[in-house]
């Protein structure tokens, strides 16, 4: 066993203090991000709404619909060029155009129903917030990534036998996830809440859960550590992205049922987030994903159990959540793919199963006594 290194302990609780702080802006760009494209996508519409009356005044009264609609098409044309002239934060990908009057909305500028492609592939477009806030979260990751491994340098091993080291790992995690995801697909939308959740958790380690570096019990002094809780780790990460989307697929979702009934949008900056089937479509396979490797935890945490006390299951308190985890989201893949379950019900549902993680790291993990108690506090 080697010996503990408190100076590497303390160098990591400055690395993470730093990280958190780098979050913090980066979080403020991406928010900065969402409000400056929700303003400048609604005066573009506006200068759509513009061109198309003044193309419809234009035209003679004898030409009918046809040639209105071709002023609206031109009107179209007209609003696509200024979009693309500039600097301009504009939609992920290309826009879908609304292709129905309910979609437009009454009395609402032409396009205010317009969402980001569903897709999610990166356009043309500059968003100098949203670059300045991957910039951001990249340094934040990497200044992190020094906060773990100085971490378990001071420990003299893996760097997650207690809640603080959890959470700070599992805030490494999902962050480092959400970056990797952004290589494929334009996913910036969620940075505002991935990096304010890696916020979250890091302040929560520090202020409740800080525990001195030290060494493991006995019980957790076995290479099943590092494969069982990795992949938990892992695991949960992806389940943190899902639940931004899922929490995103409601509010997508009421927004809009309001412009389809000829609502004012008052969600501009929503006008960045894919439609609610889009969200709800990769939230489902990154669910699908994240499933299986918390199958695993659950069938790696048996073969430890019995490995350390001898039997694979006893009905620990831990134990019954992480099962508990584990039914929730196999009732929402099993309900969306053979009942039916789309729309609010499965976004709700990903949503109870995120929290039913949450419950069982915080609640369980304080106030529950079993074999699992290694919370360090």
């Amino acid at each position: 066993m080697l010996p503990i290194n408190e100076t590497m302990g303390q160098y990591s609780e400055l690395f993470m203090l730093l990280a958190a702080g780098t979050y913090t802006v980066a979080f403020i760009a991406f928010a900065w991000d969402l409000a400056k494209s929700s303003k400048t996508l609604r005066a573009v519409d506006l200068r759509a709404a513009e061109l198309a009356g003044a193309e419809a005044a234009r035209v003679p009264v004898a030409a009918g619909v046809g040639a209105s609609s071709e002023a609206v098409d031109r009107a179209d044309s007209d609003a696509a060029g200024d979009r693309s002239d500039g600097d301009v934060a504009g939609p992920v990908g290309r826009a879908e155009r609304p292709t129905s009057s309910a979609a437009r909305g009454t009395g609402n500028a032409a396009g205010i129903g317009q969402t980001a492609d569903g897709a999610m592939r990166y356009s043309a477009e500059r968003r100098a917030p949203a670059r300045v806030g991957v910039a951001l979260t990249v340094l934040g990751v990497a200044i992190h990534a020094a906060g773990v491994i100085t971490r378990a340098i001071g420990a003299g091993r893996v760097p997650w036998g207690n809640m603080y080291e959890f959470l700070t790992t599992g805030a490494f995690v999902a962050v480092a996830v959400f970056l990797l995801v952004l290589i494929r697909r334009d996913l910036r939308f969620l940075g505002t809440f991935v990096v304010g959740l890696a916020i979250i958790m890091l302040v929560a380690a520090s202020v409740a859960y800080w525990t001195p570096v030290g060494h493991l019990v006995p019980a957790l002094q076995s290479y099943w550590l590092i494969i069982h809780v990795s992949i938990a780790v892992l695991s949960s990460a992806l389940f943190t992205l899902t639940f931004a989307m899922s929490a995103l697929q409601l509010v997508q979702t009421h927004r809009q049922k309001t412009i389809a009934a000829g609502g004012a949008d008052k969600l501009g900056f929503m006008r960045l987030v894919p439609t609610a089937l889009s969200l709800e479509n990769l939230s489902y396979r990154i669910n699908a994903i994240a499933f299986v490797g918390w199958t695993f935890t659950l069938m790696f945490g048996a073969i430890w159990a019995e490995k350390a006390w001898g039997r694979f299951w006893g009905w620990d308190t831990k134990e019954v959540w992480t099962f508990v985890i584990w039914v929730v989201y196999a009732g929402y893949l099993h309900a969306r793919a053979t009942r039916g379950w789309t729309g609010t019900r499965a976004a709700w549902l990903s949503i109870v199963g995120y929290l039913c993680v949450v419950f069982n790291f915080t609640i369980v993990n304080q106030f529950f006594n079993g074999l699992h108690s290694y919370s360090g506090l």
